[in-house]
């Protein structure tokens, strides 16, 4: 039986930095607006929750969108660029004081819940760091790839350096790094100098083997233009900056495109086999962990990956090698299951994706708090099909 095509998703592109300060959501601003000036459709997510940013960059006014007739949020329009921002939900001044299961809520709110329409390119202005935000988002969505920002001082390089590592820990593919506030040319005189240094994302690029996307000049206007809602691509097109934005917009429009391994998201319910992964267009020649397909028999679940072995994992098994803090100490790894407590008819109920890099599974005897990622299960050992 020949699977159904996959349905066009946007690219979703995280922009994320390791530390604040260095201009991520500015960056953000004005490759959605060089995007759309170059006719793609972008939308902006700002999932900088306890700081918004992106509306008053764009000029949007932080007032609560309206809704659809089906409960979604309808987003903000501004020079072309879609946004949705928690800036909208709250007044100017009152902070977001949110525990981690409520920016988890409203995270999702932002992607799933607001009436998008076609896009060709969705991105994602991060908070710095490498917390619940970043998480939350590698585990919820099927992310395209992500983009680190950085200045040229080796503390911020140091801290990107960890961010880019978060980011490729979870699946979640590195589109490159783009190195911000890289020299001040004098306006008078038309010297350089560099206050931050100079070449440091460059090198990190080069050492951790990702793209460098490009640098963007210090400019003046670039915090007048933020202050007074009109990106830089706009208000000054002809300055180096914006030409930077315009060269990374267009680097960045051509990657993403083809995301390795099984299409995601996905909820496969075994009870009624509704909602069952489709396998990735190129059955082969990606990463050895990245998932190609998903299939299942009376012998237990059949793993298909991108370099051609299959696996088959017994229900059981897999029950058994669970690593959740119900089933493994978080810190000396001890195996706290008692394997005579799991059936042998034992079964798996559901499977879902999350993100780009692991499945949940949930069993009949109600367990459901486990995350295999990718690694381990091509790590366990299991039957390879190719040799039965």
């Amino acid at each position: 039986m020949t699977q159904p095509e996959q349905t066009a998703a946007p690219r979703m592109i995280a922009i994320s930095s390791g530390k604040g300060g260095v201009g991520k959501s500015t960056v953000t601003a004005n490759i959605a607006v060089a995007m759309a000036d170059a006719g793609l459709s972008v939308g902006v997510v700002d999932a900088d929750i306890y700081g918004p940013s992106i509306p008053r960059m764009l000029g949007i006014a932080t007032e609560k969108p309206t809704m659809t007739h089906d409960q979604k949020f309808i987003p903000a329009m501004a020079y072309g660029v879609k946004v949705i921002s928690m800036a909208m939900l709250t007044d100017d001044d009152k902070p977001a004081i949110l525990r981690g299961p409520m920016v988890t809520k409203y995270l999702q709110m932002f992607v799933r819940h607001v009436d998008w329409g076609p896009l060709d390119v969705l991105l994602l202005d991060l908070p710095p760091g490498t917390g619940d935000i970043q998480l939350t988002l590698a585990q919820a969505f099927p992310l395209s790839g992500a983009v680190v920002v950085s200045t040229p001082q080796d503390v911020s390089l140091k801290i990107a350096r960890r961010g880019l590592r978060m980011m490729e820990q979870v699946n979640v593919p590195i589109l490159g790094v783009i190195e911000n506030m890289s020299g001040f040319t004098c306006p008078s005189c038309g010297d350089v100098t560099h206050i931050f240094h100079q070449g440091g994302g460059e090198a990190i690029a080069q050492e951790l083997c990702v793209a460098f996307l490009g640098k963007v000049p210090l400019d003046p206007n670039v915090v007048d233009c933020g202050d007074d809602g009109q990106p830089l691509t706009r208000a000054a097109p002809d300055s180096p900056a914006a030409f930077a934005y315009r060269y990374i917009a267009t680097a960045l429009a051509q990657t993403g495109r083809d995301a390795a391994g099984i299409a995601t998201p996905f909820v496969w319910s075994l009870a009624n086999g509704s909602g069952k992964p489709i396998p990735a267009r190129n059955a082969t020649g990606g990463p050895a962990d990245s998932l190609a397909a998903l299939d299942r028999d009376d012998g237990g679940l059949i793993l298909r990956w991108a370099d051609g072995t299959e696996q088959r994992h017994t229900d059981r098994d897999l029950r058994l090698a669970c690593q959740c803090a119900q089933c493994r100490d978080e810190v000396t790894s001890a195996r706290l299951l008692d394997p005579e407590s799991v059936p042998l008819d034992l079964s798996i109920t559901r499977i879902w994706s999350i993100g780009n890099y692991a499945l949940g599974i949930a069993f009949s005897d109600g367990h459901d708090t486990g995350i295999y990622t990718f690694k381990a299960l091509r790590a366990m050992t299991g039957v390879e099909l190719e040799d039965v």
